[in-house]
């Protein structure tokens, strides 16, 4: 390296020369490791379905970090600092527990201000002083002036060509003749499209019917037609080996809910209900359906005698504002069943009541009911990810309209890929009663549900619907299979067929409806 007799004179001046410094504050750079917090009562783990960030990644406070699921609903989970996440402590799919952690922030912390006069040390490192390119490197390589040229690609009618690698399990011979090889006549063309077919080498067709043994293209042709039929079909040997997978989140769920399932006493109770009245009622229904379930497209014209006529004429055309996930065109018997179910759950307190929980210390008092004031009714779902149970809060103040609308929702909801459902749809306090529609999917009649702790004190099952025609009279009827099952230690067996009864009168006497309001 050169330098000058005035640079080092510089440098020596730096050197000796003493500084002060004044700081105020220090910025160092802290990890924290943020934990999953309790994000709901009872839950003890979730899963992270997934990260919204990718390491390193710069975020802001309330910035969304990743999307967790519990057993109940899919929560977003945002950053609490404003830093830099460094590391992922829990990856996609994985459980974490509550307190875990589940990843890694750098944010900047203040130290305390520091104050007072220093010398500098003459071992402070001087400044590099920098020289000329042409004094450290003074030629260059030709490799760098040069760019690199690529490989010259030959041309496919190139007979030196190497041919491509035939199939594995062609029928192919695999011997080479080197001899034979050199006596094989063919022009590049005739080569390349031999190629083509996945013949390597044409001496495998020599000798061929052109002058002096030369190969042609209707040789080529001649033996690729020959080997078609001479080839045997053979089926491709399949592993029959067994795939071993974790059960799901949701499924892990289900396990052990049916495990707890076995410790609830059964009562079943299978009958069946008259809907040739309701069937008659849908088509009257379906008629008035109200606009915020089934929007129409605002008309350019106005009623000559209008309802809302008291109004501006800009309000008088404006459409109703709704939620899309609950619009539909039709009703269906599920939310006419379910409304009569409400009914029926006013006239038994029993049916509206459930199991206070007990604590793990207190297993020798004597349990307690809770009667509710409304009817809550869960649905069984069934969804890409998994069952999952929803309620329908106070569904006796609900209209059979605003019923299918709830159906509906769940329903969009539950189809989400993770599922949409949250705490609102949700409860903890979940339901009374659980109706499952298998009769939605399959033929079958009737069915044998099974009650979970905390699923309330009875399930049914709806079977499908079908037309049948009476011994004594011969009239057809629409008549539809439900499937009870009662928790035993609460509910009697009379008082289960006793229910049903009350529920048949409110389904095969929907003209009491009207009597009743809502």
């Amino acid at each position: 390296m050169l330098v000058s007799r005035g640079q080092r004179l510089f440098a020596r001046r730096w050197l000796g020369k003493a500084y002060f410094h004044h700081s105020h504050s220090v910025h160092k750079k802290v990890s924290k490791t943020f934990k999953l917090a309790d994000i709901g009562e009872g839950i003890t783990e979730c899963e992270v379905l997934k990260w919204n960030v990718k390491t390193p990644a710069k975020v802001d406070h309330f910035d969304l970090l990743c999307e967790v699921q519990s057993d109940k609903a899919s929560v977003e989970i945002t950053s609490p600092y404003h830093g830099t996440v460094t590391e992922l402590l829990v990856k996609e799919g994985e459980i974490a527990k509550v307190g875990q952690g589940l990843c890694k922030i750098e944010v900047e912390e203040e130290d305390a201000a520091t104050e007072g006069a220093t010398e500098s040390s003459p071992k402070t490192p001087s400044p590099v002083l920098q020289s000329h390119p042409l004094a450290d490197n003074p030629k260059q390589p030709d490799s760098q002036s040069s760019p690199h040229k690529p490989a010259r690609r030959p041309h496919p009618l190139d007979p030196n060509q190497p041919p491509k690698p035939t199939a594995p399990g062609s029928a192919l011979p695999t011997d080479f003749d080197p001899e034979i090889e050199a006596k094989t006549l063919a022009t590049p063309a005739v080569r390349h499209f031999a190629r083509e077919k996945g013949i390597p080498r044409l001496s495998q067709l020599y000798p061929g019917s052109g002058k002096r043994g030369r190969i042609e293209k209707s040789d080529v042709e001649a033996w690729l037609s020959k080997s078609k039929t001479s080839e045997v079909p053979t089926k491709p040997q399949v592993e029959d080996n067994d795939l071993t997978i974790e059960l799901g989140r949701t499924r892990w769920a289900m396990w052990k809910a049916m495990e707890q399932s076995l410790k609830i006493p059964h009562f079943g109770y299978s009958t069946t209900l008259d809907l040739t009245n309701l069937h008659n009622l849908l088509p009257v229904m379906n008629a008035h359906i109200p606009k915020e379930y089934n929007p129409s497209k605002p008309s350019t014209h106005l009623p000559a005698v209008s309802p809302y006529s008291v109004l501006p004429a800009t309000m008088q055309n404006a459409s109703v504002e709704s939620d899309p996930t609950t619009h539909y065109e039709k009703l269906t018997y599920l939310p006419l069943l379910v409304k009569a179910l409400a009914r029926a759950m006013q006239e038994w307190p029993l049916f509206r009541a459930s199991i206070a929980p007990r604590s793990e210390n207190d297993t020798a008092a004597k349990p307690n009911l809770v009667i509710r004031p409304h009817a809550d009714i869960a649905i069984a779902l069934s969804t890409p990810t998994g069952l999952y149970t929803p309620t329908i809060q106070r569904a006796d103040t609900l209209s059979a309209y605003e019923l299918m609308g709830a159906l509906r929702r769940f329903s969009a909801l539950g189809r989400t890929i993770p599922h949409g459902l949250t705490p609102k749809e949700m409860p903890k306090k979940g339901a009374t009663i659980t109706v499952s529609n298998v009769g939605a999917i399959g033929k079958g009649e009737f069915a044998s549900p099974l009650l979970v702790p905390g699923g309330g004190v009875a399930i049914v099952a709806i079977g499908r619907a079908k037309w049948v025609r009476r011994v004594e009279d011969g009239e057809k009827r629409l008549e539809v299979g439900v499937s009870w099952s009662a928790d035993h230690r609460v509910v009697e067996g009379a008082e289960m067929a006793a229910f049903t009864e009350t529920w048949r009168k409110w389904v095969e006497e929907p003209g009491l409806w009207a009597a009743g309001g809502r």
